[in-house]
């Protein structure tokens, strides 16, 4: 059995970025211990060397805070060779020694080609196990608890806790999102994930409003555009391509051709998105002057990362917006996350 392990979920090629992430984040809370991770394998274990309860462990880390893992859960056991006709009594009686109830079961599997074979099985298998769960009379629907099954194969899987509000809800950490046939490109889909990932439902209803005003720099063909006039939000896009001729039809849209790095808008607005491909330094300090300077109120960017020293360019750049927010005496909340739909980039919502 293993105990006292963080399992941690990522995109694959970015298990260096969570394991330094969940090190410094151990580190600073004083527990000790290693990390376990294959190149590639979307997956990261942080193995506690000292004796931590399932809860203990979990309130360590907060997983709305950490930017490279999807998916967060203490793992209780690894098990091989499990039966094909019978997986299902070995699991359950590896959770005998744990006086936990459930309020579900999650069965998953990493986010790697070879992993995504298992998808159908994992569907298949949900099933039968919650179904098991329920007659041994495992499931509370008022547990903090899921029972969380990550199959490496079709005869071994990690077994493991997440606590509600401390970890995705989603399967592998994944926000299932359709591209809208009427966007104009399918980067829509990563402003889409990060209002719907990064924010709570009631600060979603705070602030995005209809009638709200934004500034998209780099808008050209608008996929960040399209989510805000969505909103019934008034957009300036500012860009020196064409913008998508539908998307000027709705009426909401304001096409601007100018430098992102130069304009300025007449009145403050209340969003400032951009999804510009430049080094993340200067992104950074340009929406940390749009922020203090008190040209927008709100803003959502992208972040776009170097093949090497990911992890440290991140955190540079968080602090270069922290320290101006700071500087200028602006409470704001600062919200990273590496989404599913992002690939070489972070998205950051400041609000």
């Amino acid at each position: 059995m293993i105990q006292n392990n963080l399992l941690l979920y990522c995109r694959s090629g970015f298990e260096k970025e969570c394991a330094a992430e969940i090190m410094d984040v151990m580190s600073a809370a004083n527990i000790p211990g290693y990390i376990k991770a294959k190149p590639d394998s979307a997956l990261v274990q942080f193995v506690c060397s000292a004796d931590y309860s399932i809860e203990n462990l979990q309130q360590q880390v907060n997983f709305n805070e950490l930017i490279f893992a999807r998916q967060m859960m203490v793992m209780t056991g690894l098990l091989n060779k499990l039966p094909v006709d019978d997986r299902i009594s070995p699991i359950l009686a590896s959770l005998d020694s744990l006086d936990i109830h459930f309020y579900d079961v999650m069965v998953e599997t990493a986010d790697t080609n070879e992993a995504k074979q298992l998808s159908s099985f994992c569907k298949k298998f949900t099933h039968p196990i919650r179904q098991q769960l329920k007659q041994q009379q495992r499931i509370n629907y008022s547990s903090p608890y899921r029972l969380q099954l990550c199959f490496l194969s079709s005869t071994a899987c990690y077994i493991g806790i997440t606590q509600k509000n401390n970890s995705s809800p989603d399967a592998m950490g994944i926000k299932r999102l359709k591209f809208p046939k009427s966007a104009p490109s399918r980067s829509t889909l990563k402003l889409e994930e990060a209002f719907k990932t990064m924010l709570t439902p009631d600060e979603t209803g705070q602030i995005l409003k209809n009638g709200m005003t934004a500034v998209d720099l780099g808008a050209c063909p608008g996929g960040w555009t399209w989510q805000m006039v969505q909103r019934g939000i008034r957009v300036e896009a500012i860009d020196n391509g064409a913008m998508d001729s539908k998307l000027m039809d709705s009426g909401l849209v304001k096409e601007i051709a100018a430098d992102g790095f130069k304009y300025r808008p007449d009145r403050r607005v209340d969003w400032l998105i951009c999804d510009m491909v430049e080094r993340p330094l200067h992104i950074a300090r340009l929406m940390s002057k749009w922020l203090v300077d008190g040209d927008c109120r709100y803003a959502a960017f992208n972040l776009k990362l170097p093949m090497k020293q990911r992890y440290m360019i991140v955190m540079q750049c968080i602090d270069v917006i922290i320290d101006a927010l700071d500087e200028a005496g602006i409470e704001a909340e600062v919200r990273v996350k590496h989404l599913y739909h992002d690939r070489e980039e972070v998205t950051v919502i400041v609000f």
